[in-house]
């Protein structure tokens, strides 16, 4: 379950994810498969090629991509999550989710 985000942050992530771009997108998020995990960001394109070569560069498998969404993108939780938002110098994310 997915909350603490905007219909407007989420309908600017897909539009994002459409036209291609690689677009992030945090949110807090609850699954038992996850128990630790109190948020996700989403890293997602369109262009599968682009994402595979983004996530090639953190480590991420092009196996780990949803693909059973519109919007193909990758979960990242924990130090992933963390780390990946450093790089990319999304820190607005890291302090309004107090990663």
């Amino acid at each position: 379950m997915a909350f603490g985000i905007t219909r407007k942050e989420l309908e600017r992530w897909k539009r994002d994810v459409s036209e291609g771009k690689i677009a992030f997108l945090t949110h807090y998020w609850l699954d038992d498969r996850f128990p630790q995990a109190k948020t996700v960001t989403k890293a997602g394109s369109s262009d599968l090629n682009k994402l595979i070569r983004w996530g090639a560069e953190y480590g991420l498998k092009p196996e780990w991509i949803h693909h059973k969404t519109e919007f193909p993108h990758f979960d990242l939780l924990g130090e992933t999550q963390k780390r990946i938002l450093e790089k990319e110098r999304l820190t607005d994310h890291i302090r309004r989710f107090e990663l």
